[in-house]
């Protein structure tokens, strides 16, 4: 008995829209946004008057899913900004891309860039940090071996 799989990684964010567009830019493939509030999901979430827009988003090789949820009641507290990469805690999503430049470019175009230098990793990964909206860290690593 224990966990059987991973199921998804739930984020709170600000700005539903502008963190699943930028989810979309890198690639990922975008759900129905769903509403859910009401007693059940006060006594999941341990608050009260629950009222959240959400939506799922997916690898394109259906991986993983990420849950972005924006509560509009209660409120969310502020957030904190940008943390530094060795704050303790969730730090950053890793995800393995075929062009690591080309994914740059499209970051760049965006209005995004790189937290660091793009690194060769033992001649085995092209690494990077970007960083999205609401200081959400994405790793983007190309393996250079395949």
């Amino acid at each position: 008995m224990g966990v059987r799989s991973f199921e998804h990684i739930g984020l709170i964010v600000e700005d539903l829209e502008a963190m699943a567009g930028f989810l979309e830019m890198l690639g990922f493939h975008r759900g129905e946004k769903a509403r859910v509030g009401g007693p059940w999901a006060d006594r999941v979430n341990g608050l009260t008057g629950t009222d959240v827009e959400m939506v799922f988003l997916t690898a394109p090789d259906g991986s993983g899913t990420i849950e972005l949820s924006q509560f509009l009641q209660p409120e969310s507290p502020p957030s904190v900004g940008d943390l530094p990469s060795n704050t303790p805690g969730l730090r950053h999503l890793a995800y393995r891309v075929d062009d690591v430049e080309g994914v740059l470019t499209q970051v760049r175009a965006a209005g995004y860039d790189t937290m660091a230098e793009l690194v060769n990793y033992e001649d085995v990964w092209l690494v990077c940090y970007v960083r999205g909206p609401e200081g959400l860290i994405i790793e983007l690593g190309q393996r250079l071996d395949d």
